[in-house]
């Protein structure tokens, strides 16, 4: 099972469209999972059309429109694991041992908020993933997302992929 994570898309204020190689990711994913910040319903729109299965959050740029669509947490389960999708996890500092405590029944946590790539695993075993920003690099080289895969109920493959600057 072939899955896209990205967040922080933040269209139109950042980027006026999505990176073509985040299009071609979606159409290719069996799951697509967008951890907020759309800042538009029409991306929303564009994921579902493009989406075998989307799961999905609001985040803290995003208004009322989107508030009303989507949920703060959203939790999928894949061949039998436990995924989760929230915008902000708070600090990097005990990120770790906060999420554990915060989520005890889930496999894997996907987050965004602050468009640095993160992929640490808790002690408890917890795997945490923040994809970066596709469009916003802030302090980044490079905008970026995830891949990865759901194989015998294991996450496997995880990938990160750098876009090139925008024209």
């Amino acid at each position: 099972m072939r899955l896209l994570i990205t967040s922080d898309t933040h269209v139109p204020s950042r980027a006026r469209q999505l990176p073509a190689p985040l299009l071609t990711a979606a159409d290719e994913a069996d799951v697509v999972f967008h951890a907020g910040d759309w800042v538009d319903t029409a991306t929303v729109d564009l994921f579902l059309a493009r989406s075998a299965r989307l799961v999905a959050v609001r985040g803290n740029n995003d208004g009322p429109g989107l508030r009303e669509r989507l949920p703060e947490i959203a939790r999928a389960e894949l061949q039998g694991l436990r995924f989760a999708v929230v915008h902000e996890t708070g600090p990097a500092r005990g990120r770790e041992q906060r999420c554990e405590a915060r989520f005890p029944d889930t496999d894997v946590l996907v987050f965004g908020h602050s468009h640095i790539p993160w992929d640490s695993t808790a002690p408890g075993g917890l795997r945490l993933l923040n994809p970066g920003s596709p469009t916003d690099r802030r302090r980044q080289a490079f905008a970026t997302y995830l891949t990865a895969r759901v194989d015998d109920g294991r996450l496997a493959d995880v990938r990160l992929h750098r876009l090139p600057p925008r024209s």
